[in-house]
């Protein structure tokens, strides 16, 4: 007697295979898990894993997070300041499963991609908004989009003393 395998039911036992297995972030159709990303050095692929931390680097460059400890994570993402315009307001995937394409490249001895643009993006993270117009990558703390805060007023301008005026008549003898 044949068995018949119901369709809908593969998914869910994948994943419940991947728990088992002890990988707690989901394969995404077709994408590597980011632990396995130092493997594929100089190979383009799809890299899947969940963002912890979106954190700003020096002079703009944003750098996301997978694990606890990024200096012993095996796999992250960069951003420079000058793709940011190109790629999106990158904060809004902190805590989110993302999907990213792209060359894997060794820097530091870990393996990591740039993100350039927001095409190298699917799922979910491809809807992430674009910056802010005021968003300035190099001022530090000078921005929040959830704060407001008064503008600064420019420095009074003084006025010069000025010298009395001169007379050049003489006054009238009375």
């Amino acid at each position: 007697m044949r068995e018949t395998v119901d369709m809908d039911s593969r998914p869910i036992a994948l994943a419940v295979i991947m728990l088992l297995c002890g990988q707690a972030t989901p394969v995404l159709a077709g994408c590597i898990p980011f632990r396995e990303a130092p493997k594929h050095v100089g190979e383009t692929k799809c890299v899947s894993g969940k963002v912890l931390r979106v954190k700003p680097g020096s002079r703009g460059v944003h750098f996301f997070d997978f694990c606890e400890d990024y200096r012993v994570c095996p796999f992250t993402v960069v951003v420079f300041a000058s793709n940011l315009k190109h790629v999106g307001d990158v904060r809004q995937l902190e805590g989110k499963d993302i999907e990213i394409h792209g060359t894997i490249k060794e820097y530091d001895g870990r393996a990591e991609i740039i993100l350039e643009r927001a095409g190298q993006l699917s799922g979910e993270a491809a809807k992430i908004p674009a910056l802010p117009k005021g968003y300035d990558v190099e001022q530090k703390g000078r921005y929040s989009a959830g704060q407001f805060s008064y503008p600064h007023s420019s420095p009074k301008k003084r006025q010069k003393k000025q010298q009395p005026p001169i007379v050049t008549e003489e006054p009238e003898p009375e």
